[in-house]
């Protein structure tokens, strides 16, 4: 992502995850800033993202997806498992927020798609 603006707030987000503050109503709020942000950019993978991130986070007071997996579904009839969290993965989130910081590469976008399936699954 270019947006200073944006990249401003993926910062904010993550400076406070990392001082153990997750304090769901202002990364919502940021999220949805970002959200705005990003509209801008035509790429409806992201704008979904954000979106389905800050409901979950509203609707769960916390980030209960884990970072996808590595490997690929190769077959297209396996089924797709989400992959769900007991409690709060903060360290998921910081890698969500991290795919954002770097659109151009192609497999942030494929994780992003992954969060998006897992978040849909949730």
């Amino acid at each position: 992502m270019e947006n200073r603006q944006a990249l401003k707030l993926i910062e904010k987000i993550q400076k406070e995850l990392f001082k153990d503050n997750f304090e769901v109503s202002e990364i919502v709020t940021d999220l949805k800033k970002l959200r705005e942000i990003t509209l801008e950019l035509n790429n409806p993978v992201v704008t979904k993202a954000l979106r389905l991130a800050y409901e979950h986070l509203e609707n769960n007071n916390g980030f209960f997806i884990g970072i996808p997996d590595d490997e690929p579904v190769d077959s297209k009839d396996a089924h797709v498992e989400a992959n769900i969290s007991e409690e709060n993965n903060v360290e998921s989130f910081n890698y969500f927020l991290s795919l954002l910081t770097d659109l151009d590469k192609k497999n942030n976008l494929l994780d992003l798609k992954e969060y998006n399936k897992a978040f849909l699954a949730f």
